[in-house]
């Protein structure tokens, strides 16, 4: 399979091939274009992943979610080509099941799930994502919501501010960056990136600078995830990407930091437990798991991905199918 190209919408998507490698048996057991078969891109952003799997099954239909309405207008116009075989809806991923309600359809055959932010997210510069570029404490996925990434600096006080930077940025310095902002704020709030990354290089020791990486990745993680709720909608998002997957439909997610992966570790291995008690010679109704793992472990990027696409170094993919009924009519 040949690798995705960077078109004139931008952004080659991460690992599109072995994303369609994962997915396709549960896209062509019906037939071989696809026909018939729904596919749920949770994550659309630009497109990318849709349009990779749209031009590789002339008969699927691609459902397509994204909580931001600028990722949406890129996408319809990216895959504009493909007419009705793909539709858009404005909403979070942890909203799929009513998402898929809306379509009439009872089940689905896969769900893409490529999470974090986006490559169209980071590359805009208004939207404050990106520590590289001095803009807007923004960081809204959606931005229709209130809180933003300025809010949270200048209204949290310190125990919470250093909770957000410790749980969802793992920073070692939290309490110690925690006040520094607060000390900061006092003279004057917080409203560019470029001020922010200042104060993290005057915070974070060097000798921790020089070998822990860039020292605003971490803080700005934490910001992102705080802003847009994103664990808590993942959270939500895989038991519900489960409950709506047909007999043989598959899940692929795909993580971009440890946060993530163990959320998505901890679901899938829940769904594949068998409840059992031990000793009994035969499954007891009901016990019997529907769901088994197609990826052993998380998955990761080969060497020449992640030249091709840098994007893809941090990826872990991990994949699940369903393999019974769980008595709520999936077919």
């Amino acid at each position: 399979m040949n690798a995705p190209q960077q078109g004139e919408h931008g952004h080659v998507p991460v690992m599109a091939d072995r994303m369609f490698a994962l997915l396709e048996p549960a896209l062509t057991r019906l037939a071989a274009d696809g026909s018939g078969a729904v596919l749920v891109d949770g994550t659309l952003g630009a497109g990318g992943h849709t349009e990779y799997f749209l031009d590789r099954l002339a008969g699927l239909h691609v459902v397509g979610i994204d909580r931001d309405t600028s990722a949406i207008e890129i996408a319809s116009s990216r895959l504009a080509r493909f007419g009705d075989r793909v539709e858009f809806h404005h909403h979070r991923y942890d909203e799929i099941a009513d998402v898929v309600a809306t379509t009439g359809r009872p089940s689905v055959d896969g769900v893409l799930l490529d999470l974090g932010v986006s490559s169209m997210q980071l590359d805009r510069a208004d939207r404050g994502f990106a520590y590289s570029i001095d803009a807007p404490l923004d960081m809204r996925m959606n931005p229709d919501d209130e809180l933003t990434a300025a809010d949270v600096l200048n209204t949290y006080d310190h125990g919470a501010l250093a909770r957000v930077l410790s749980e969802y940025g793992e920073e070692r310095f939290a309490g110690k960056i925690a006040s520094a902002v607060l000390r900061e704020r006092s003279k004057e709030p917080f409203t560019t990136s470029g001020r922010l990354v200042e104060l993290l290089y005057a915070t974070i020791p060097a000798a921790t600078r020089r070998s822990g990486g860039h020292p605003a990745k971490r803080t700005f993680q934490a910001l992102r995830i705080e802003v847009n709720h994103e664990l808590d909608s993942l959270r939500g998002v895989i038991p519900a990407s489960l409950d709506v997957l047909a007999v043989g439909g598959r899940l692929a997610v795909m993580s971009y930091q440890s946060l993530e992966d163990r959320i998505v570790k901890r679901d899938f291995a829940a769904a594949v437990a068998n409840t059992t008690p031990a000793g009994l010679p035969v499954d007891l109704p009901g016990t019997a798991p529907a769901f088994t793992l197609i990826t052993r472990g998380a998955e990761q990027a080969n060497a020449a991905e992640r030249e091709a696409n840098p994007r893809s170094a941090p990826v872990r993919i991990r994949a699940i199918e369903r393999i019974a009924a769980d008595g709520k009519g999936r077919q």
